[in-house]
């Protein structure tokens, strides 16, 4: 009997394994995939890098210059879309996840229309900001529509993503709030918030990638002109828009579409790094009750 067991045991191992090796293999595939693309960006694009690629206006269709005016509406327009998607992201998800009318069949809708508005595809949202927010609101084609529009898009992503750090929070610290008659808002600013950090800054570092990668919507809402923008309410070209132009429209522009993804990559490598810093900072509180 135990010479039975023991062969399980050694079958179990086997079994464990070889899933072991498959999961180890495909982790390797992945990794390689991502850094021979990475590779590939960076060494035909930053050799272009200068202080005059930077602080230059792009001239001759983007051949010539620099991105300075990219990178401004870059900025301007992701400044909108977090400072939109943001609060409105925390809220719902803390109506999702702490309310009891979250819990019932309203909320189940509300996960559904979130579910389905992901799977939405970027050109749809692009069409729906320049119906809505360029010409009902009358907005025209401006960093504004660009910025709420893109805030339409990661919503769904961020609101889910915060609904699930908020639901990681352990039972035991909701217990000890309650019994202390602790108020709604104090549990939330003092301890959901605190504790469930790292999984908002995921789900913040998430939304800011893919609103950074946007080009489809931002195409019928902010458009695509290289002059710098003097108000919010000025077209404007993102960096993913300016490097899809450079790269199918213009002849010869594919030297300075690597330098522009080169630029892409490294800003949104910076940002991530700075959000896990601020995930490190956060995580030390998860362990704290107040």
């Amino acid at each position: 009997m135990v010479l039975a067991a023991e062969e399980e045991q050694m079958k179990n191992f086997a079994r464990l394994s070889k899933t072991g090796l498959w999961a180890w293999t495909a982790a390797l595939v992945v990794s390689l995939a991502l850094g021979w693309v990475l590779w590939d960006v960076i060494y035909h694009g930053v050799g272009q890098w200068s202080w005059h690629y930077f602080t230059t206006a792009p001239s001759n269709a983007g051949r010539d210059g620099g991105i300075a005016s990219i990178l401004i509406s870059t900025l301007l327009i992701l400044g909108i879309c977090l400072f939109t998607a943001v609060p409105l992201g925390l809220g719902c998800a803390l109506f999702l996840s702490e309310s009891f009318l979250g819990q019932g069949r309203s909320g189940r809708w509300v996960r559904t229309s979130l579910d389905a508005t992901a799977a939405v595809p970027s050109i749809v949202f692009g069409l729906f900001g320049n119906a809505f927010f360029a010409h009902a609101l009358g907005l025209g084609f401006s960093l504004w529509s660009g910025g709420l529009t893109l805030a339409c898009m990661v919503l769904p992503l961020f609101i889910r993503s915060v609904e699930a750090a908020l639901r990681a929070v352990p039972q035991e610290q909701r217990l000890a709030a309650a019994a202390l008659d602790l108020s709604l808002f104090t549990r939330v600013i003092s301890l959901f918030l605190p504790t469930a950090a790292p999984g908002i800054f995921a789900g913040f570092a998430l939304s800011l990638g893919r609103a950074m990668a946007e080009t489809a919507a931002l195409l019928f809402t902010s458009g695509y002109v290289l002059r710098m923008p003097e108000s919010l309410y000025d077209s404007g070209r993102s960096l993913a828009v300016h490097i899809f132009d450079l790269a199918m429209n213009v002849p010869g522009g594919e030297q300075r579409a690597n330098a522009a993804g080169a630029s892409l990559v490294a800003i949104s490598l910076l940002l991530h790094l700075l959000t896990s810093m601020l995930s490190a900072r956060q995580a030390p509180q998860k362990r704290r009750l107040f």
